[in-house]
């Protein structure tokens, strides 16, 4: 396993963001583990986040331009230390996030942040994709962004399960919208690690008896 790989997922596990036991995903699906971008409270926490998320753009889209997008609620605080992460690697990027409800007042709208505009790319950050629920969500959200292009999304963790189909739920959402889903680790990545220790054994037994149903098959 890459060495990144390896110190992000215990960032996960010491941070309290990647846990174990009996959790409910958005998609209604009985999960073994569950991985809460809420879980980070601190400072040092957020920035170290951002700097996972930046890697990973630095590492597929480079020096691409676009503008960050963080779903509220969760994606705000990701968008934002992701921003700050990458302009302090040269690459100053705007970024925004919605509200759970439109304001009528003020400026109005549902947007907080900066507005893109016709023609220029976006590039959404989430925690993680389980059944593409929320991301189904997140699209339907940025059609209020006229003229604009989703560039690709990042998220924690590629859970690696069915989506809609037998596909899995990042090939499903990269076929439908037309754009890349990358994922820092994968439930793999989270396995392989935790087989490391004879203490994890029953969360990795749990975790591989899930994937047998939900997993996906491409």
């Amino acid at each position: 396993m890459e060495q990144y790989k390896r110190e992000f997922i215990e960032f996960l596990e010491s941070a309290g963001v990647l846990k174990f036991g009996d959790f409910t995903a958005k998609s209604g699906r009985k999960i073994p583990y569950f991985i809460n971008a809420g879980e980070i409270k601190t400072g040092e926490h957020i920035k170290k986040l951002g700097q996972f998320y930046a890697k990973a753009y630095l590492d597929k889209l480079g020096t691409k331009r676009a503008a960050l997008y963080g779903p509220a609620y969760k994606g705000i605080s990701i968008a934002v230390s992701t921003s700050v992460a990458l302009s302090e690697n040269g690459l100053n990027l705007p970024f925004f996030f919605n509200r759970k409800e439109a304001k009528d007042h003020g400026e109005g709208g549902v947007f907080v942040g900066y507005k893109p505009q016709a023609g220029e790319e976006v590039v959404i950050v989430e925690d993680v994709i389980t059944a593409g629920t929320a991301i189904r969500e997140t699209m339907e959200i940025m059609k209020g962004v006229e003229g604009v292009k989703v560039a690709a999304t990042f998220v924690m963790v590629d859970r690696k399960e069915k989506g809609q189909g037998q596909k899995g739920a990042m090939v499903e959402i990269e076929e439908e919208f037309g754009f890349p889903v990358y994922s820092v680790v994968d439930v793999y990545d989270i396995i392989e690690y935790l087989s490391e220790n004879e203490e994890n054994k029953e969360n990795v037994d749990r975790i591989k008896r899930y994937l047998e149903v939900y997993g996906a098959q491409a």
